[in-house]
């Protein structure tokens, strides 16, 4: 199975970032017989757009071929792109690791529904 984590840094020990479109970087887990196989840290070149942040940082996402998704908060556009492609999401916060781990073992939550406004991320 290979993730994807709305990340603050690049490694396990990073925050997961509340911004998915608008975070700093993607963090592409892999994961094997309920392990973390290898992972990679993708900047997310979307962060700084003025408009459409979820639906480029959602293809950033999407092009790495992952089975699923990792953010605490995810706009409606962004959900439509994950949805057009059979992407699961799933709500996580915390440590990037602790969350992999959730995930692993079935505790973490997942959505049916955007959970986060359009336009959260811009300052």
């Amino acid at each position: 199975m290979k993730i994807a984590i709305s990340s603050t840094g690049k490694d396990l020990e990073s925050e997961i970032d509340a911004k998915f479109g608008r975070c700093d970087y993607f963090l592409i887990v892999e994961i094997e017989n309920k392990e973390i196989k290898n992972f990679k840290a993708v900047e997310n070149t979307a962060k700084a757009q003025m408009g459409g942040a979820g639906i480029t940082a959602g293809e950033i996402v999407a092009n790495q071929k992952v089975d699923a998704i990792i953010t605490t908060n995810l706009g409606p556009r962004a959900f439509s792109v994950f949805n057009q492609f059979g992407i699961k999401i799933y709500q996580g916060q915390g440590k990037i690791k602790d969350a992999v781990q959730n995930l692993i073992d079935g505790k973490l939550e997942e959505l049916t529904d955007s959970n986060g406004p359009q336009h959260s991320g811009l300052k």
